[in-house]
Protein backbone atom coordinates (compact mmCIF):
# COMPACT_ATOMS: atom_id res chain seq x y z
CA UNK A 1 0.00 0.00 0.00
CA UNK A 2 1.16 3.53 -0.71
CA UNK A 3 2.38 5.80 2.06
CA UNK A 4 -0.12 8.00 3.92
CA UNK A 5 -0.20 11.56 2.62
CA UNK A 6 0.54 14.01 5.49
CA UNK A 7 -2.43 16.32 6.07
CA UNK A 8 -1.72 19.89 7.11
CA UNK A 9 -5.14 20.36 8.71
CA UNK A 10 -4.39 17.47 11.07
CA UNK A 11 -0.92 18.77 11.93
CA UNK A 12 0.69 15.59 10.57
CA UNK A 13 4.49 15.44 10.39
CA UNK A 14 5.57 11.81 10.07
CA UNK A 15 8.76 10.82 11.87
CA UNK A 16 11.28 9.20 9.52
CA UNK A 17 14.18 8.51 11.91
CA UNK A 18 13.48 5.13 13.51
CA UNK A 19 16.21 5.50 16.14
CA UNK A 20 14.35 8.51 17.52
CA UNK A 21 11.04 6.63 17.33
CA UNK A 22 12.62 3.84 19.38
CA UNK A 23 13.87 6.34 21.99
CA UNK A 24 10.39 7.85 22.30
CA UNK A 25 8.84 4.40 22.72
CA UNK A 26 11.28 3.66 25.54
CA UNK A 27 10.07 6.69 27.52
CA UNK A 28 7.01 4.68 28.60
CA UNK A 29 9.18 2.11 30.37
CA UNK A 30 9.13 4.07 33.64
CA UNK A 31 5.62 2.62 34.15
CA UNK A 32 6.16 -0.95 32.88
CA UNK A 33 2.96 -2.47 34.27
CA UNK A 34 0.40 -0.08 32.79
CA UNK A 35 -1.40 -0.23 29.42
CA UNK A 36 -0.40 2.34 26.79
CA UNK A 37 -2.53 4.64 24.64
CA UNK A 38 -0.79 6.18 21.63
CA UNK A 39 -2.27 9.32 20.07
CA UNK A 40 -1.93 9.87 16.33
CA UNK A 41 0.11 6.83 15.26
CA UNK A 42 0.01 7.81 11.58
CA UNK A 43 1.98 5.10 9.77
CA UNK A 44 3.15 3.45 12.98
CA UNK A 45 6.70 4.81 13.35
CA UNK A 46 6.34 4.82 17.13
CA UNK A 47 3.76 2.00 17.26
CA UNK A 48 6.19 -0.57 15.84
CA UNK A 49 8.45 -0.09 18.88
CA UNK A 50 5.59 -0.16 21.39
CA UNK A 51 4.18 -3.49 20.18
CA UNK A 52 7.23 -5.62 21.22
CA UNK A 53 6.94 -4.34 24.79
CA UNK A 54 4.17 -6.92 25.29
CA UNK A 55 1.85 -4.44 26.98
CA UNK A 56 -1.81 -3.78 26.39
CA UNK A 57 -1.75 -1.17 23.63
CA UNK A 58 -4.46 0.92 22.01
CA UNK A 59 -3.90 3.59 19.38
CA UNK A 60 -6.29 6.44 18.62
CA UNK A 61 -6.21 7.97 15.15
CA UNK A 62 -8.67 10.45 13.60
CA UNK A 63 -7.35 10.13 10.01
CA UNK A 64 -9.21 7.45 7.97
CA UNK A 65 -6.27 6.97 5.59
CA UNK A 66 -3.90 6.33 8.51
CA UNK A 67 -6.36 3.91 10.08
CA UNK A 68 -6.57 1.91 6.86
CA UNK A 69 -2.76 1.83 6.64
CA UNK A 70 -2.44 0.66 10.27
CA UNK A 71 -4.94 -2.16 9.78
CA UNK A 72 -3.06 -3.36 6.69
CA UNK A 73 0.44 -3.16 8.17
CA UNK A 74 -0.23 -4.02 11.82
CA UNK A 75 -2.80 -6.84 11.79
CA UNK A 76 -1.95 -7.62 15.42
CA UNK A 77 -3.54 -4.27 16.34
CA UNK A 78 -6.98 -5.09 14.95
CA UNK A 79 -9.47 -4.41 17.70
CA UNK A 80 -7.03 -1.98 19.31
CA UNK A 81 -7.25 0.79 16.72
CA UNK A 82 -9.68 3.49 17.88
CA UNK A 83 -10.96 5.69 15.07
CA UNK A 84 -11.73 8.79 17.10
CA UNK A 85 -10.55 12.19 18.32
CA UNK A 86 -8.64 11.92 21.61
CA UNK A 87 -9.86 15.35 22.69
CA UNK A 88 -13.49 14.22 22.61
CA UNK A 89 -13.44 10.45 23.03
CA UNK A 90 -14.87 8.77 26.12
CA UNK A 91 -11.95 7.50 28.20
CA UNK A 92 -14.04 5.93 30.97
CA UNK A 93 -14.24 2.46 29.44
CA UNK A 94 -10.73 2.45 28.00
CA UNK A 95 -8.61 -0.43 29.37
CA UNK A 96 -11.60 -1.42 31.56
CA UNK A 97 -11.15 1.69 33.67
CA UNK A 98 -7.51 0.97 34.52
CA UNK A 99 -4.83 3.65 34.70
CA UNK A 100 -2.72 3.98 31.56
CA UNK A 101 0.30 5.71 30.03
CA UNK A 102 -0.29 8.28 27.28
CA UNK A 103 2.26 8.72 24.50
CA UNK A 104 2.59 9.84 20.91
CA UNK A 105 4.13 12.08 18.31
CA UNK A 106 1.45 14.64 19.09
CA UNK A 107 -0.15 16.72 16.34
CA UNK A 108 1.30 20.22 16.71
CA UNK A 109 -2.04 21.95 16.32
CA UNK A 110 -3.63 20.31 19.38
CA UNK A 111 -0.67 19.65 21.69
CA UNK A 112 -1.71 22.19 24.35
CA UNK A 113 -5.28 20.84 24.31
CA UNK A 114 -3.91 17.32 24.89
CA UNK A 115 -2.18 18.50 28.05
CA UNK A 116 -5.28 20.25 29.33
CA UNK A 117 -7.08 16.91 28.88
CA UNK A 118 -4.23 15.21 30.75
CA UNK A 119 -4.93 17.54 33.67
CA UNK A 120 -8.61 16.57 33.64
CA UNK A 121 -7.65 12.87 33.59
CA UNK A 122 -4.69 13.05 35.98
CA UNK A 123 -6.01 10.23 38.16
CA UNK A 124 -6.30 7.90 35.14
CA UNK A 125 -3.05 8.93 33.44
CA UNK A 126 -0.13 8.85 35.90
CA UNK A 127 2.43 9.14 33.11
CA UNK A 128 2.43 11.02 29.82
CA UNK A 129 5.32 11.06 27.36
CA UNK A 130 5.71 12.17 23.78
CA UNK A 131 6.97 14.63 21.20
CA UNK A 132 5.74 18.20 20.79
CA UNK A 133 7.09 21.52 19.49
CA UNK A 134 10.29 22.52 21.30
CA UNK A 135 8.80 25.88 22.26
CA UNK A 136 5.80 24.20 23.89
CA UNK A 137 8.04 21.63 25.59
CA UNK A 138 10.11 24.41 27.12
CA UNK A 139 6.96 26.16 28.28
CA UNK A 140 5.52 23.07 29.94
CA UNK A 141 8.73 22.12 31.73
CA UNK A 142 10.03 25.58 32.69
CA UNK A 143 10.41 26.67 36.27
CA UNK A 144 9.81 30.11 37.84
CA UNK A 145 11.92 32.97 36.57
CA UNK A 146 11.94 31.95 32.90
CA UNK A 147 10.09 33.75 30.14
CA UNK A 148 8.69 30.43 28.92
CA UNK A 149 7.05 29.76 32.32
CA UNK A 150 3.31 30.24 31.96
CA UNK A 151 -0.21 29.01 32.65
CA UNK A 152 0.27 25.38 31.60
CA UNK A 153 3.66 25.25 33.36
CA UNK A 154 2.00 26.01 36.69
CA UNK A 155 -1.16 23.94 36.20
CA UNK A 156 0.72 20.84 35.03
CA UNK A 157 3.54 21.07 37.55
CA UNK A 158 1.01 21.33 40.38
CA UNK A 159 0.16 17.66 39.69
CA UNK A 160 3.08 16.24 37.66
CA UNK A 161 6.88 16.13 37.71
CA UNK A 162 7.97 17.50 34.34
CA UNK A 163 11.01 16.37 32.35
CA UNK A 164 12.46 17.76 29.12
CA UNK A 165 14.16 14.66 27.70
CA UNK A 166 15.76 15.56 24.37
CA UNK A 167 15.51 17.81 21.31
CA UNK A 168 14.58 16.54 17.83
CA UNK A 169 15.66 18.39 14.64
CA UNK A 170 13.30 19.40 11.84
CA UNK A 171 15.08 17.20 9.31
CA UNK A 172 13.73 13.85 10.59
CA UNK A 173 10.11 14.48 9.57
CA UNK A 174 8.03 14.30 6.42
CA UNK A 175 7.16 17.06 5.79
CA UNK A 176 9.78 18.90 7.87
CA UNK A 177 8.10 21.30 10.32
CA UNK A 178 9.33 24.87 10.57
CA UNK A 179 10.33 24.40 14.19
CA UNK A 180 12.36 21.98 16.28
CA UNK A 181 10.60 19.38 18.39
CA UNK A 182 11.29 17.89 21.80
CA UNK A 183 10.38 14.81 23.80
CA UNK A 184 8.93 15.32 27.27
CA UNK A 185 7.67 13.18 30.12
CA UNK A 186 5.22 13.99 32.91
CA UNK A 187 4.82 11.70 35.93
CA UNK A 188 2.14 12.12 38.53
CA UNK A 189 3.54 13.52 41.78
CA UNK A 190 2.32 12.75 45.30
CA UNK A 191 -0.10 15.69 45.52
CA UNK A 192 -3.69 14.60 46.15
CA UNK A 193 -5.00 17.96 47.33
CA UNK A 194 -3.57 21.34 46.35
CA UNK A 195 -4.44 22.81 49.73
CA UNK A 196 -6.60 25.50 48.15
CA UNK A 197 -9.76 25.91 46.06
CA UNK A 198 -8.67 24.33 42.77
CA UNK A 199 -11.07 26.31 40.58
CA UNK A 200 -9.92 29.57 42.15
CA UNK A 201 -6.29 28.45 41.74
CA UNK A 202 -6.84 28.13 37.98
CA UNK A 203 -8.49 31.55 37.85
CA UNK A 204 -5.61 33.18 39.74
CA UNK A 205 -3.01 31.57 37.47
CA UNK A 206 -4.86 32.51 34.29
CA UNK A 207 -5.71 36.05 35.46
CA UNK A 208 -2.12 36.88 36.33
CA UNK A 209 -0.47 35.31 33.28
CA UNK A 210 -2.99 36.83 30.90
CA UNK A 211 -1.50 40.16 31.96
CA UNK A 212 1.98 38.89 32.65
CA UNK A 213 3.70 42.23 32.07
CA UNK A 214 1.77 43.78 34.93
CA UNK A 215 2.65 43.50 38.59
CA UNK A 216 0.19 41.13 40.19
CA UNK A 217 -1.50 43.88 42.19
CA UNK A 218 -2.72 45.24 38.85
CA UNK A 219 -3.77 41.96 37.25
CA UNK A 220 -5.60 40.78 40.39
CA UNK A 221 -7.89 43.82 40.74
CA UNK A 222 -10.49 42.58 38.22
CA UNK A 223 -10.49 39.11 39.83
CA UNK A 224 -11.09 40.57 43.30
CA UNK A 225 -14.02 42.58 41.91
CA UNK A 226 -15.45 39.46 40.23
CA UNK A 227 -15.19 37.43 43.42
CA UNK A 228 -16.86 40.18 45.45
CA UNK A 229 -19.78 40.18 43.01
CA UNK A 230 -20.02 36.39 42.86
CA UNK A 231 -20.06 36.12 46.63
CA UNK A 232 -22.85 38.61 47.06
CA UNK A 233 -20.77 41.63 47.98
CA UNK A 234 -20.07 44.96 46.35
CA UNK A 235 -16.96 45.40 44.21
CA UNK A 236 -15.14 47.98 46.31
CA UNK A 237 -11.40 48.26 45.80
CA UNK A 238 -11.05 50.45 48.86
CA UNK A 239 -11.51 47.48 51.13
CA UNK A 240 -8.76 45.61 49.27
CA UNK A 241 -6.17 48.40 49.45
CA UNK A 242 -4.21 46.83 52.31
CA UNK A 243 -4.19 43.45 50.56
CA UNK A 244 -3.04 44.97 47.26
CA UNK A 245 -0.31 47.00 48.98
CA UNK A 246 1.52 43.81 50.01
CA UNK A 247 5.04 44.02 48.60
CA UNK A 248 4.73 40.44 47.33
CA UNK A 249 2.19 41.64 44.77
CA UNK A 250 4.77 43.89 43.11
CA UNK A 251 6.14 40.73 41.51
CA UNK A 252 5.09 39.32 38.17
CA UNK A 253 3.51 35.88 37.79
CA UNK A 254 6.52 34.19 36.21
CA UNK A 255 8.39 34.73 39.49
CA UNK A 256 6.01 32.57 41.56
CA UNK A 257 6.40 28.85 42.20
CA UNK A 258 3.42 26.48 42.29
CA UNK A 259 3.42 26.60 46.09
CA UNK A 260 3.42 30.40 46.04
CA UNK A 261 0.40 30.36 43.71
CA UNK A 262 -1.35 28.04 46.18
CA UNK A 263 -0.59 30.46 49.04
CA UNK A 264 -1.76 33.42 46.93
CA UNK A 265 -5.01 31.60 46.10
CA UNK A 266 -5.72 31.04 49.79
CA UNK A 267 -4.97 34.71 50.55
CA UNK A 268 -7.39 35.86 47.84
CA UNK A 269 -10.03 33.38 49.04
CA UNK A 270 -9.78 34.78 52.57
CA UNK A 271 -9.72 38.38 51.33
CA UNK A 272 -13.01 37.97 49.48
CA UNK A 273 -14.98 36.15 52.16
Amino acid sequence: MKQVHPKKNLGQHFLTDMSIASRIADTVDVEPDLPVLEIGPGMGALTQFLIPKQRELNVVEIDPESNFYLKEHFPMLRGSIIEDDFLHMNLDSLFDGKKFVLTGNYPYNISSQIFFRLLEQRDRIPCCTGMIQKEVAERLTSGPGKKSYGILSVLLQAWFDAEYLFTVPETVFNPPPKVKSAVVRFRRNQVTNLGCDERLFKRVVKSTFNQRRKMMRGSLRPLLAQLDAERGGVADMEKHMEFLSDVKLTRRPEQLSVNEFVALTNSIDNECH
